[in-house]
């Protein structure tokens, strides 16, 4: 199976000795001769976007792919510390199935090895700070299990799938008290004072049932997805504009410079 290698910047707050990263975004770089260099005009272009909208955050460090620290990973470390002087490196391993998140952080150290400075990668502990989404999105994707019918499932998967099944059931059974009501008032079914008093117990333990706190509740619920997906859409077109215009303020300059070009020799 290839493994493809994915370069990307790390950006959060920095306090003392205390790390708190929060975004990151993908980098572009290019092969020379067998070394990776970073392209440091697409990074320039989007600290100015990142800054514009994370004004209280930095530029903590990078994140690739792999296991251990590789001689590839200290060539891009030095080209990183010419943005900051003591950045970061965090590395994600596709490939490891566990319960624990393959994610592990180093720092660059410079020390004398065989009497020749070197620079050197330290392990840094961490913690992960999430959020209830967060935390369900990260479980699915860093607990992923093989299922006996060849398919990949995960434990959040497994959780949802016994939840429908247990709603499934609810539903049935609500039907057929549903309708044991209705046979009852209809005369087609004997009545039984014990099963309607159940059912009335029952339906005085479902506060979901009330339509105005129910209707209340579902439009916040929807509009705050609906507000989500909106400023998503909004963040893409201004990207989108602001690409736009700076393509063609380059090209108007060039145009602008043709004609200056040619005033001087006519």
């Amino acid at each position: 199976m290839a493994i493809f290698l994915v370069i990307g910047a790390i950006i959060g707050q920095h306090k003392g000795r205390h790390l708190e990263i929060m975004n990151s975004f993908e980098l572009v770089f290019s092969e020379v001769e067998g070394f990776i260099v970073i392209d440091r005009d697409y990074y320039g272009t989007k600290e100015e976007q990142f800054k514009q909208v994370f004004q209280d955050m930095d530029f903590l460090g990078w994140y690739t792919t792999g296991d251990v620290p590789t001689p590839m990973d200290i060539h891009i470390q030095r080209q990183i510390c010419e943005i900051n002087e003591s950045p970061v490196l965090l590395k994600l391993n596709p490939l490891v199935r566990n319960a624990e998140l393959p994610v592990t952080i180093f720092e660059s150290v410079i020390d004398l090895l065989y009497g020749v400075t070197t620079m050197l990668f330290v392990q840094l502990p961490y913690t992960l700070a999430t959020e209830e989404a967060e935390r369900i999105g990260v479980d699915h994707v860093a607990r992923v299990q093989s299922a006996d019918d060849g398919l990949e499932t995960s434990l959040v998967a497994e959780h949802l799938q016994s939840q429908h099944s247990a709603i499934k059931m609810l539903l049935s059974r609500v039907k057929l008290i549903l309708d044991y009501v209705k046979g009852v008032e209809k005369g087609e079914a004997p009545v039984s004072e014990d099963a309607l008093r159940l059912a009335y117990s029952l339906t005085r333990r479902l506060p979901v049932m009330k339509p105005e706190r129910f209707q209340k509740d579902f439009y916040e619920e929807c509009n705050d997805v609906n507000l989500i997906t909106y400023l998503g859409m909004i963040t893409k077109g201004c990207e989108e504009a602001h690409q736009y215009i700076l393509r063609f303020n380059l090209l108007h300059e060039k145009h602008a410079v043709t004609r200056r070009m040619r005033g001087l020799f006519y």
